[in-house]
């Protein structure tokens, strides 16, 4: 168990790098508003990896931070971006419910506990990016477009960082 919660540490921070690094895209694409939104999505991944790291130190295991990989940083169109962020989403809640699996497996309680909370989490992660994908399928395409969907990505960052719902 604890050598699979040790390589959900890894993904997590390679989300988290991945999250960054389109955050930089963004940034260097005047999308300033999706620029803020990814930025606090790497953030909250970064978050989820020290949550796995507390966690394995907590229950006098030995949390491994690992050498993370270098992400995409050139992409083609904000679409690109956001579909990206959902198929890693996607990834990740495929390795959490592995996680979850072999906590049964084991019948290891605690964890299984404990992995309830990334059980959820993935959940919004995934129903935001498909929203969001949707959202950028009704604005359109062109600079206009570009515009507004960079504004609704605004407006979800503005709505995470008070915690109300969007």
């Amino acid at each position: 168990m604890e050598k699979a919660l040790n390589e959900q540490i890894a993904m997590e921070g390679n989300a988290s790098n991945k999250y960054l690094a389109m955050s930089c895209w963004c940034d260097g694409m005047g999308l300033e508003g999706s620029a803020t939104f990814f930025a606090q999505h790497a953030e909250e991944e970064r978050m989820h990896m020290l949550k796995l790291v507390n966690y394995i130190q907590d229950v006098d295991g030995k949390a491994i931070i690992p050498a993370f990989v270098a992400p995409q940083s050139d992409y083609t169109d904000i679409n690109e971006v956001v579909q990206t962020a959902y198929e890693s989403e996607q990834k990740v809640t495929k390795s959490i419910y592995k996680l979850v699996d072999l906590a049964l497996k084991e019948n290891d309680h605690q964890t299984h506990n404990f992995l309830q909370w990334y059980v959820s989490e993935q959940l919004e992660e995934e129903v935001l990016m498909r929203k969001i994908i949707d959202k950028i399928k009704l604005i359109g395409e062109g600079a206009r477009s570009l515009y507004y969907i960079d504004q609704e990505l605004s407006n979800q960052a503005a709505t995470e960082e008070t915690g109300e719902e969007a």
